[in-house]
C-alpha cells in the first residue's frame, strides 16, 4: 500500500466512519450508544458527546414498539430494512429509511448497528433515475422519428426541434459545416431571420469543439457577441457534433436561457447528435438516389462507408468500391442475390462480423418511392480489435509490474529481516535500489493515466501562443550531462515563430521524444534537435543515431499498446503508450507527430505546430 494508506486498521475504521454520508448509530444490548457518526450529528442535531453511552431519544413514543420488534428480528441475524420516522433534537419529524442488522463480536451478537438514510433524497435520486428512464425512452422514438424522415431539410428540423425537447433548452439550431464557413440550416424558437446566415469556422464554438477532440461542448463566457444572443437571457449554449461518414458534418447548438443544463442533458445532446449524423446520412444517400441521379454515382463510388441498393426482394442492385473493399466481394459477385450480411430494421443498427472476421456496422432505409432499401455499413472492426488490445495490455502491463515489484519486496523483505546483519553500504545500495524501481513504477503509472484519458478523448489541453524556442531550450538543457556516450546539438534559428497550443503538452511530447532518442541508440552517437518555420507550421525534429524503426511500423508505433516486435526496439520493454500519448497531445493542440527514417540511420521524430497567426477575426460570431 502508499503511504496514505499507512494508518493502523482502527485508524482506517475511524476514517470511514467518519466520512460515511448515511447516519450510522451502534448500540449495545441495551441499546446504549457505542458509535455516533458525524453523519447522524447532522441528521439528528446531537454531538457524539452527547449521545455516547446514553439512549438515544430519537424513536417517537408511538413507534417504540415497532422499533424494539425489529430489534429482536435483527438479534436472531436478519437484516430488516423499514421506512420509518425518527425525531431530531429541534422536534422536527423525519422521515428516514433504516437499514439494521445485528453487530456481531466474534460468535455473539452483542448489540445492533442502525443506518439511516432520508427517504426524500431517495425519493429524489428515484425520481432523477425515472426522468433519465423517460428521455431515454423519448429519445429512442425521435430518434426514430428522424430516420423515417428522409427529406433533409425535414430531417434537420426535427433535429432541432427534438433537440429543445429532450435536453430542456430554451431554442435550439443546427449548422452546416461547409468547408471553412457555417450554414444555420434549420432553427426552433429563434427569430426566422437568423435561418441561412453564416459564420466563419475558424471563429466560432465548433471549432473550438473539434479542437478539444470532444463530442459535446459546455459553454457561458463571451454569449454577448454570438449571434444566439437574440434570444433574450442567454446565458449557456451546449453543443454537440454530428459525424457523417465519420467526418464531422453539423453541430446542433442548445440555447439556455432560464434554466441550466446537467449531466443528463448533455448525455442526451451527444446522443441526439451522433444519431442526427446517421439520419442525415440515410437522407443524404435518399437525396443522392432519387433526385440527383446525375451526381449520384460518383458520391456512390467516393464513399468510404460501403452502400449497397436493394431492390424490393432484398436482392442487391447496386454494390460500391468501399463495400468490394469491406467485403471482399466484388458487385458481380453479389449482384443479383441478398448481401453477405442479415439487414437490421430502418432506424437501427446491426453489427456483424463476416467470415474473413472483419466486423462492420449496418443500417438501412427503405426508400418508399421506389420500394428499394439503402444500406450503409463501414469498418469497426478496429473498434473490436481495440478489446482485444485491452486483454493484451492486461498482460504486458502485468509483465511490466512483476519485475519491479518483484525486486522492491524482495529487497525490503531482506531489510526487514536481515537489517542488523548487512552492513551500511549494502543497506544503502537495497534502499537505493527500491527507490529507483518505485520511481520507475511511477513512471509507468503515469503514462497509464495519460493513456487512459487520450482513449477516452479527455486529454485537456489549452491552445494558446507560447515560445516554442524557449520551450526546446528548456527540454534540453543539461540533457549532455545525462551519458557519456551521447553528444546533444540543438539549432533554433533566430525569430522562430512562436506557435499555438499548449506550452505544457508540449513540454511532456518534447521530453518523451528525447527520453526515446537516448532509449534507443544504446550504444550512444548524435541526438540532434532543430526547428525551422515551413509555411504557416513550424517543425520540430528530433534525430538519433540508434536502432531505427522498419518502414512498415512507422504507423504502428503510435497505436496504444503496441510494441514493436521485430529488430532490436523490442527488447526495450515498454507497455506501447508513450508515442500514443505523444500523437495524442500534438492532434489534440492542432499538430501531429510522425516517425521518418534518418539519412545514414537511427530515427527522425518530427512534430508539427501551427505557427501563430495574425490577430483577428471573422465577424459575425457563433
Amino acid at each position: 500500500m502508499g503511504d496514505e494508506w499507512a494508518g493502523s486498521d482502527d485508524e482506517i475504521a475511524r476514517a470511514v466512519l467518519a466520512g460515511s454520508p448515511n447516519a450510522l448509530i451502534a448500540l449495545d444490548r441495551d441499546q446504549t450508544v457505542l458509535v455516533w457518526t458525524p453523519a447522524a450529528e447532522r441528521l439528528f442535531g446531537w454531538s457524539a458527546e452527547e449521545m455516547l453511552g446514553r439512549r438515544a431519544p430519537i424513536v417517537p413514543g408511538e413507534l417504540t414498539a415497532e422499533h424494539n420488534a425489529v430489534l429482536e428480528r435483527a438479534r436472531t441475524g436478519d437484516q430488516v430494512t423499514l421506512r420509518t420516522k425518527r425525531l431530531r433534537r429541534d422536534g422536527r419529524v423525519l422521515d428516514v429509511t433504516v437499514d439494521i442488522g445485528p453487530l456481531v463480536i466474534g460468535s455473539s451478537v452483542v448489540g445492533y448497528v442502525c443506518v439511516h438514510h432520508r427517504a426524500a433524497a431517495e425519493e429524489a435520486a428515484s425520481e432523477r433515475m425515472a426522468r433519465r428512464v423517460r428521455l431515454v425512452r423519448r429519445l429512442t422514438d425521435v430518434v426514430g422519428d428522424i430516420n423515417a424522415e428522409l427529406e433533409l431539410p425535414a430531417v434537420l428540423d426535427r433535429i432541432a426541434g427534438s433537440l429543445t425537447e429532450l435536453t430542456g433548452a430554451d431554442a435550439g439550431g443546427f449548422v452546416l459545416i461547409e468547408d471553412e464557413r457555417l450554414r444555420l440550416v434549420s432553427a426552433h424558437r429563434l427569430p426566422e431571420t437568423l435561418k441561412g446566415a453564416t459564420a466563419g469556422l475558424r471563429t466560432s464554438l465548433v471549432d473550438k469543439l473539434l479542437r478539444t477532440g470532444k463530442t459535446v461542448l459546455l459553454e457561458s463566457q463571451g454569449l454577448d457577441e454570438l449571434v444566439w444572443a437574440e434570444l433574450s437571457g442567454l446565458h449557456t449554449i451546449a453543443l454537440g457534433l454530428a459525424a457523417v461518414g465519420g467526418r464531422p458534418y453539423g453541430a446542433l447548438y442548445a440555447l439556455y436561457a432560464r434554466r441550466k443544463p446537467g449531466h443528463l442533458e448533455l448525455e442526451l445532446l451527444e446522443l441526439l447528435a451522433g444519431h442526427a449524423g446517421i439520419a442525415v446520412g440515410n437522407a443524404m444517400a435518399y437525396q443522392e438516389a432519387v433526385r440527383q441521379r446525375a451526381h449520384e454515382q460518383a458520391v456512390f463510388d467516393a464513399s468510404a462507408d460501403g452502400i449497397a441498393v436493394l431492390d424490393g426482394a432484398g436482392r442487391v442492385i447496386r454494390w460500391n468500391p468501399a463495400a468490394a473493399e469491406l467485403t471482399g466481394l466484388a458487385a458481380d459477385a453479389v449482384r443479383g442475390g441478398p448481401p453477405p450480411f442479415p439487414l437490421p430494421r430502418p432506424g437501427e443498427k446491426l453489427t456483424f462480423q463476416l467470415d474473413t472476421g472483419r466486423w462492420l456496422d449496418v443500417v438501412s432505409a427503405r426508400v418508399d418511392a421506389t420500394g428499394e432499401t439503402v444500406v450503409d455499413f463501414r469498418d469497426v472492426t478496429r473498434a473490436k480489435e481495440l478489446e482485444e488490445a485491452k486483454d493484451l495490455f492486461l498482460a504486458t502491463t502485468s509483465h511490466e509490474l512483476r519485475t519491479p515489484i518483484t525486486i522492491v519486496r524482495g529487497f525490503a523483505s531482506t531489510l526487514d529481516s536481515r537489517w542488523d546483519k548487512l552492513s551500511d553500504p549494502e543497506r544503502r545500495s537495497a534502499v537505493h535500489t527500491i527507490a529507483e524501481r518505485a520511481r520507475s513504477l511511477g513512471q509507468l503509472m503515469d503514462h497509464l493515466l495519460l493513456g487512459s484519458r487520450a482513449g477516452a478523448d479527455e486529454l485537456k489541453v489549452r491552445v494558446e501562443t507560447f515560445d516554442l524556442a524557449e520551450r526546446i531550450n528548456a527540454a534540453t538543457l543539461g540533457l549532455p550531462e545525462l551519458s557519456d556516450t551521447h553528444q546533444v546539438e540543438v539549432d533554433i534559428p533566430d525569430g522562430l515563430p512562436y506557435v499555438k497550443g499548449d506550452a505544457l503538452a508540449t513540454d511532456i511530447v518534447l521530453g518523451q521524444l528525447l527520453e526515446n532518442a537516448f532509449k534507443y541508440s544504446p550504444k550512444g552517437g548524435l541526438i540532434r534537435v532543430e526547428a525551422w518555420p515551413e509555411g504557416d507550421r513550424v517543425v520540430v525534429v528530433v534525430d538519433d543515431e540508434g536502432v531505427g524503426i522498419a518502414a512498415p511500423d512507422r504507423e504502428r508505433i503510435f497505436e496504444r499498446f503496441v510494441q514493436v516486435e521485430s529488430g532490436d526496439r523490442r527488447r526495450f520493454g515498454g507497455v506501447g503508450l508513450g508515442l500514443y500519448i505523444v500523437r495524442s497531445l500534438a492532434r489534440a493542440q492542432g499538430g501531429d507527430v510522425s516517425a521518418h527514417p534518418r539519412p545514414g540511420g537511427g530515427t527522425r521524430m518530427r512534430m508539427v505546430l501551427a505557427a501563430a497567426p495574425p490577430i483577428g477575426s471573422d465577424t459575425p460570431v457563433w
